[in-house]
Formats: C-alpha cells, sequence, structure tokens
C-alpha cells in the first residue's frame, strides 16, 4: 500500500468520524430541545379552578406553553399552597404562584422566594397593587363583605339600607351571623387589617366579643356562603365572588362592604363595647401572580405573567361569575354595572402592602388563641 493511498484512507476515516460526532451532537440537541418543549410550566394556583382553567388552557393553546397545574381546596388551599412552596425552598418545582390573595405572596417575597419580573404587565397596574421590586404583581381583585340573607332581615323602616340591616343583626346574639375560621384565607387578611389599623388590643377585643355573643366560626368562606344562602345565618363574613354565586344560584342575597378602618361603639349588651365597621374604608383583595425563584423556565414564566396581567384577562375574570375587579384602567363601557360599583368601592380600599408585621404577628396570636 502506497503511503498515499493511507494518507487518504486517514483523512477519509477522521471525516466520517467527524461526521459521525455531527450527527450524534445535533441528535442530541434535538432530544434537548424536543425535552424542553414537553417539560411543562408549573402553576401552584389557589384561584378558583371553576375560573382559573379556562384561563390557563386559553394560554396553552394560544402559546404552545405546556402547563401543569396545582389546585389546592376551599378552606386552605392559599395557606397550603404557601407552605408548599415554602417546604420546597431552595429546591422548587413551581414555576408560576398564582395566589388567589397577597399576605401570603408577601410571606414568600420575606423568605427570599420570589423572582423580581417588571413586564410589560407590571407597568399598568397601579403602584398599590404591586410590589415594589417586582417580585408580584396584583390582578383580579375582590371585596371582603358582609352577605345578608335578605328574607331573613328585612328594613324596619323605609330609611333601612343594607349596612342599616347589619348593624341591627351585629348586637346581641350572633348565633345566626357566620365567619370562616381566621387562620386562613381572606378572613386572616380581614384580620391582619383590623390589626394594622385598629391595633393588636382593639382586634383583640372585637374577636373575643364575637365569640362570647356565639359568633358561628366555619371552615371557609363558600361555607358562610352557603349558611346565609339557605336562611340558617342572616349575616356572614365573606368575599364578593362567593356573593355573586350564591345571587346567581337564585339565593335572596345582598351585601355591604367590610369596614376595615373606621369603627364606631355599639351597645350591643350592658356594660360590653363592641366594636361594629361604619365607615367606608374597604378591604381590596388582588389576586397575585409572581415567579418562583429558581424557576427553570423564566421565558415561558414571564409569558404566563404577562398573559394573566393583560386586560383582555383581567376583563374575562370581571365577566365570569366571580366579577373580579380588574386593576389598571379599562373603560367602563367594558364593565357591567355590578363590576362599575364594586371598583368604585375598591377604590376606597386600605393599602394591603402596609401591613407591616400585622399578618405574622396576628396570626402568632390565633394560633395561640385556637390551640388554647
Amino acid at each position: 500500500m502506497s503511503p498515499g493511498s493511507s494518507i487518504a484512507r486517514g483523512r477519509l476515516w477522521a471525516a466520517s468520524a467527524a461526521a459521525a460526532l455531527l450527527a450524534i451532537g445535533a441528535l442530541f440537541l434535538l432530544q434537548r430541545r424536543s425535552g424542553a418543549a414537553a417539560d411543562p410550566l408549573v402553576v401552584y394556583c389557589a384561584h378558583d379552578a371553576v375560573y382559573a382553567e379556562k384561563i390557563l388552557r386559553q394560554f396553552e393553546k394560544e402559546t404552545g406553553v405546556p402547563l401543569s397545574i396545582r389546585y389546592d381546596t376551599e378552606a386552605t388551599k392559599s395557606l397550603n399552597l404557601v407552605e408548599l412552596l415554602l417546604r420546597e425552598g431552595k429546591s422548587p418545582r413551581c414555576d408560576v404562584f398564582w395566589n388567589n390573595q397577597l399576605v401570603g405572596t408577601d410571606q414568600l417575597k420575606a423568605a427570599g422566594l420570589l423572582e423580581p419580573y417588571k413586564g410589560p404587565g407590571y407597568e399598568r397596574i397601579p403602584s398599590n397593587y404591586r410590589d415594589a421590586d417586582g417580585c408580584w404583581t396584583g390582578f383580579a381583585a375582590r371585596l371582603r363583605v358582609y352577605i345578608i340573607n335578605t328574607d331573613r332581615l328585612k328594613p324596619e323602616k323605609k330609611t333601612d339600607d343594607v349596612a342599616a340591616l347589619v348593624d341591627r343583626a351585629l348586637k346581641g346574639d350572633l348565633s345566626r351571623v357566620a365567619i370562616a375560621k381566621p387562620l386562613y384565607g381572606t378572613t386572616l387578611t380581614q384580620y391582619s387589617a383590623m390589626w394594622a389599623n385598629l391595633g393588636p388590643d382593639s382586634l383583640k377585643a372585637w374577636h373575643a366579643d364575637w365569640r362570647r355573643r356565639g359568633v358561628r366560626e366555619v371552615a371557609g368562606n363558600a361555607a358562610v356562603k352557603d349558611l346565609v344562602a339557605q336562611g340558617v345565618c342572616d349575616v356572614g363574613l365573606t368575599d364578593t365572588d362567593d356573593y355573586f354565586e350564591a345571587l346567581d344560584n337564585g339565593a335572596p342575597v345582598s351585601f355591604v362592604p367590610f369596614d376595615a378602618d373606621s369603627f364606631k361603639l355599639s351597645d350591643a349588651s350592658p356594660g360590653v363595647k363592641t366594636l361594629c365597621p361604619s365607615g367606608p374604608k374597604s378591604i381590596c383583595i388582588p389576586n397575585t401572580v409572581a415567579m418562583v425563584r429558581g424557576s427553570r423556565h423564566a421565558e415561558a414564566a414571564h409569558k404566563l405573567i404577562d398573559y394573566l396581567l393583560s386586560e383582555r384577562v383581567q376583563l374575562a375574570l370581571s365577566a365570569s361569575g366571580s366579577r373580579q375587579i380588574p386593576l389598571g384602567d379599562t373603560g367602563k363601557e367594558s364593565l357591567s354595572s355590578e363590576v362599575v360599583m364594586l371598583k368604585r368601592y375598591s377604590s376606597h380600599s386600605c393599602d394591603l402592602q402596609k401591613l407591616g408585621d400585622a399578618p405574622d404577628r396576628c396570626l402568632e396570636w390565633l394560633k395561640a388563641e385556637y390551640a388554647k
């Protein structure tokens, strides 16, 4: 064999080997890309699945980004998901957290578990409903309200409005008044706002007096709504989404916003000073969306966050059975008269970002109370 022939064969072998390596590399890259495309964006969602599912699946359809969604139970859903994220800590499974309230989201920020993101959706939300560092953004809110059964509570005089009916019902025996246990959810948000705005001593006095007078404590807001809708209770504390569910199901109900800021003293019983709402300061509780620190799908997470914060998604939630209040600019002509009314009440809301350490201190006290 000639030296030239050996060299030619060597060159041919080297070229073949290089081609094989390139093919293997291309196949490996293709497999990685294919695997990444099939690897879903993990979403933890505390908002009611009946409303959230349609929106999230529409995002999948429009973007081609597959989602793996985890919902939770009614009574403690936001608390359970927050605690799960805290347990997962630095090894997160979740990419995007859609919470149905703010207090738990702030807890995750304090623990350093959220990744800042200020996209186009962030910019259109008012500053009092978004984190200054971009760790979370609020959207699609609801109000904390008293729901009343209008068959059970009727005006005694022509000047009586719903607020007067509530005030009358809150005097004396409260066995026909319902509230969810305040250890979680929006009832905890309410208590935290009262703690911050009224002071711990006033809240503790209010809580002790209501329990002494027999208020009915139940597992969650939906249970409160059911008791009032069925006429088992005359009044309950719940949220506007639950109120509208009862209304749409034909229940004889009305509502008045709960006030977290201005209280008066009522002569509910001799020698007892009972705190009763009587002012214009509502509690407007937004949904929040945040990217979890350590997400392996940052680009897809940003897409979902911007999608949820878009005007059309907020309008879709406002048109749903829950009548969520859109945050940011939306023309009144796009909203139902019910949502326009809610939006007016929400403009007088206390700022939940200014609660400071009230949620933590309030929850610590409540856990001790219910452990007795």
